[in-house]
């Protein structure tokens, strides 16, 4: 296993290498700090779930999460600060990507209004922008420029009113903003408020109005953290941070609205539930099968998911072998799931029972300072 430092001191090496023999270019997210920079990137082989580090593709404060456009020419990164230009909020930046080199270069930055923004979205036709800031508690849409560039917000709404647990719930926290399969609602999971509240979504005009009688109530504590669809966007799952839990719901296209199915716990019963939270939820591309992520436990769950009704029956819990993941990627291939060990400085690998589900790791393994979200982006 290389280490940082070593990936770091072959990266210029390797970003003249041509990337012929890989498939995808693999994209991480960090805190910045003592053991990171910014974005850092590797060359990707789904075919055989193998990574060559390209170094630091960017320079950025905290560009914890990302998001890709969907022509694969551009990046954008939240930079979840509390000031930007000394003034309060934080940031979202967009990036030319070098596909030849795995290098970033930063077309401009923008306000995100709110302080501590911590996730995005790139809408399907690649106009627009969604933001979700956690410390201001509100959603906003930026147009993209045919350049990839960024301008100014042209909507922005904040969400108010708070839950039953006054230390976490006392304002609302926006955690997660994403968009229906059709690309015509936007629904927006806020921690502070345990509602998902919904949005509607115009790709010429970016979000235009909230839609309150679409808003889902989760079980006060909740938490609601990250949002997935299926692949037939029929259903749809939250995670919950608070309560370790997943929540499934039925979803109508034609009206937006969600319908709960059910919960399901992340950690096996008994378990001391002291410093565990919940942080990333994902569908399989298969449909068979949702994962979510155990921070303190430090561990991914599996569920088997029944195609008709959407209901998730556990299957496994298996623990990461690191620390903290606060985010994790199913590959394009289907095959692996990357999981990034924020505390531990690492991301591990796990082969895919294709049957089960079931997660067994490999012997891949890369050390990246405080990872925090993984993104693929496919070479032509």
């Amino acid at each position: 296993m290389a280490s940082l430092t070593h990936a770091l001191m072959t990266a210029a090496a390797l970003a003249t290498l041509p990337l012929s023999a890989a498939k995808h270019l693999l994209y991480v997210g960090t805190y910045t700090g003592p053991k990171s920079e910014g974005i850092y990137a590797f060359r990707y082989d789904d075919g055989t779930g193998t990574a060559e580090p390209l170094g630091l593709a960017a320079k950025s404060a905290n560009p914890s999460f990302l998001a890709i456009h969907p022509n694969g020419r551009f990046l954008y990164a939240v930079n979840e600060t509390d000031q930007w230009q000394g003034k309060p909020g934080g940031s979202v930046s967009a990036f030319a990507i070098d596909t030849a080199t795995g290098k970033l270069r930063e077309l401009n930055q923008q306000s995100t209004v709110g302080n501590n923004p911590c996730h995005l979205s790139v809408d399907a036709t690649g106009n627009h922008v969604l933001v979700a800031n956690y410390g201001g508690g509100s959603v906003l849409s930026l147009p993209i420029q045919p350049d990839g560039g960024l301008t100014r917000h042209t909507f922005l709404s904040q969400h108010t009113g708070g839950s039953m647990n006054t230390a976490r719930q006392k304002d609302p926290h926006a955690h997660s903003v994403n968009l229906s399969p059709d690309n015509r609602f936007a629904y927006v999971a806020d921690l502070g408020t345990d509602r998902i509240h919904a949005y509607v979504f115009e790709s010429a005009r970016g979000l235009t109005a909230a839609k309150p009688h679409l808003d889902t109530r989760l079980k006060p504590g909740s938490g609601p953290r990250h949002f997935a669809f299926s692949p037939d966007g029929h259903h749809a799952y939250v995670i919950n941070e608070m309560l370790c839990t997943v929540t499934a719901f039925r979803h109508e296209p034609a009206t937006g609205r969600l319908s709960e199915v059910g919960s399901v716990p992340t950690v096996p019963a008994g378990t001391d539930m002291t410093g565990i939270s919940t942080a990333e939820v994902r569908v399989h591309p298969s449909g068979k099968f949702v994962f979510g992520s155990n921070r303190g436990h430090d561990s991914i769950a599996v569920f088997s998911r029944d195609l008709t009704t959407g209901a998730l029956t556990p299957v496994e819990v298996r623990k990461i072998g690191g620390q903290t993941p606060r985010n994790f990627v199913i590959d394009p291939s289907g095959h692996f799931l990357l999981a990034a060990g924020q505390s531990s400085n690492d991301i591990r690998s796990f082969r895919i029972d294709p049957t089960t589900g079931q997660l067994t790791p490999t012997e891949q393994h890369w050390e990246v300072g405080s990872p925090v979200c993984l993104r693929f982006v496919p070479l032509k």
